[in-house]
């Protein structure tokens, strides 16, 4: 697309116009797919956790969502037993949030992180869902 008219002279506004309805075209061929947060246990049975939570974002991604899975990605290179480099992680993690469309949470029982991410997620007004272990959603 060229930032000129047929007489050589600049068009800005025809330009943008024209750039945003092929932005427009683009968006409508490719299905809209939500940024999910996906909430569920890390600490304890760390192993059994981390591999729970792969089969959530395998979930999240066969309902069409793009999973954020911050417990997934963060202990790769941060020490979460390490004080300061947890801190970082959860506010990472925080930051993550408020980029999500909605925030999905998993099992039977609620950590204390967990909590804390289900709160932040209703203050920025997400949509929230439960899903059992079973992957079953829980009517709210």
């Amino acid at each position: 697309m060229n930032r000129c008219n047929h007489e050589g002279y600049s068009d800005p506004t025809a330009y943008e116009a024209l750039s945003a309805i092929t932005r427009e075209e683009k968006q409508r061929r490719r299905p809209y797919r939500p940024l999910v947060f996906i909430c569920s246990p890390f600490a304890g049975d760390e192993a059994k956790n981390i591999a729970n939570a792969r089969r959530f974002c395998r979930f999240a991604v066969g309902r069409g969502a793009i999973p954020i899975a911050p417990h997934l990605h963060y202990p790769q290179f941060l020490d979460d037993s390490d004080k300061e480099q947890r801190a970082l992680g959860l506010f990472f993690g925080s930051v993550l949030l408020q980029k999500c469309d909605a925030l999905w949470f998993f099992g039977d029982s609620v950590s204390a992180g967990m909590q804390r991410e289900i709160r932040a997620a209703r203050r920025h007004g997400l949509n929230i869902k439960q899903f059992d272990d079973n992957l079953k959603e829980v009517p709210a």
